[in-house]
């Protein structure tokens, strides 16, 4: 199968000036370097510092290696389209990274999930926090998470290589792109068409439904927080949570629509938007999920980029106790005078 270039003007047989390929692969290179820098520097802290090995981080170690072999999988082979012009790619190499890419989606859905459970456990129960979330439970989760991913991506590739190619095989993408892949089939593609819509309908529509349902659950909680600006720091976190899963769910449904049905977009349109949808969430991911988090920024400021981590204490480093007054509502425990000490806990990560 070949690529043809980037973007292609809509009548499908003028492109942009080759010069121009080198700015337009400019931000996908920056995108592509500060996904890696980001999530790597995320893992080397989590993998360092004993202090986050704990559920939380694990998740948020989970959502970096799926960003990176997402990132991996898509990124080195548009970078190569837009500087060598190396736009061949051997049959099966593109059901391969097609694989990869639908099943890092559908683990990474998975992880988002696990992650707001996580936080709703955290703040709405945080009690049993220690006895439902362990270490092998979640370990188990992101296992499940994955198994689930390939589980339901195999069969979709069973069918599409299942299909012949006979046509053009000229994909207009600068990778493996399903629906553009599909097309350039002789056979009918309808069944691997239907199975696509239903996976991808019911994880979206699954997974989504629950992270709406954990997340309400957390700002209900948050608002009765007496504290305004601890109620304005948790709205901050779970804002910038909410953002990011948006970003990821309707990023990949209006990219996977607009591939069905081009709504009379110009063809580089549909391109740049699955191109952005592929590039901008594993690069973001690190910030908002990671970087956030005053106790990993922390563990990355101990690192001294030599392997080694100072174990010293730091100085703002203040245990803060957290009391659950009603079996729903947490508060810090500088709040409560009196209260009483068996529903009381420190807690580290709950601070943002």
């Amino acid at each position: 199968m070949h690529c043809t270039q980037l973007l292609n003007l809509s009548s499908g047989h003028l492109t942009f000036p080759i010069y121009l390929h080198i700015w337009f692969s400019i931000p996908f290179c920056f995108m592509y370097v500060m996904t890696l820098l980001g999530n790597i520097t995320i893992l080397l802290a989590v993998r360092l510092d004993k202090s986050l090995h704990e559920p939380m981080y694990y998740f948020i170690s989970m959502l970096a290696v799926i960003d990176l072999i997402f990132s991996t999988a898509v990124v080195p082979k548009l970078l190569g389209v837009f500087w060598l012009g190396s736009r061949e790619i051997v049959f099966e190499a593109c059901f391969i990274q097609m694989f990869f890419i639908h099943t890092s989606t559908a683990v990474e859905s998975g992880v988002l999930l696990a992650m707001s459970f996580d936080r709703y456990i955290a703040i709405c129960n945080p009690l049993r926090y220690s006895t439902i979330l362990t270490s092998s439970r979640t370990t188990q989760i992101g296992l499940l998470s994955l198994a689930r991913g390939a589980a339901v991506m195999t069969p979709l590739m069973c069918l599409l290589t299942s299909l012949s190619y006979c046509k053009s095989r000229v994909i207009p993408h600068s990778y493996c792109e399903h629906m553009a892949v599909v097309k350039l089939a002789c056979a009918d593609p309808s069944v691997s068409d239907l199975y696509s819509i239903i996976v991808a309908t019911l994880l979206v529509g699954t997974d989504s439904v629950f992270i709406t349902l954990s997340y309400g659950m957390i700002l209900r909680s948050v608002l009765r927080l007496p504290s305004q600006e601890a109620r304005l720091k948790a709205l901050s976190t779970c804002g910038s949570h909410i953002c990011i899963i948006l970003l990821f769910y309707i990023g990949g449904l209006l990219s996977m629509y607009l591939q069905m049905f081009s709504f009379g977009l110009a063809p580089h349109v549909q391109v740049l938007v699955a191109d952005f949808y592929l590039t901008v969430p594993p690069m973001l991911n690190p910030f908002i999920y990671g970087l956030k988090v005053k106790q990993i920024r922390r563990g990355i400021f101990r690192f001294d980029w030599k392997g080694n981590l100072d174990q010293r204490p730091t100085t703002d480093m203040t245990k803060v106790y957290w009391c659950q007054t009603d079996g729903s509502v947490l508060m810090d425990a500088a709040q409560l005078s009196p209260w009483p000490m068996h529903s009381c806990f420190p807690r580290y990560h709950l601070e943002m």
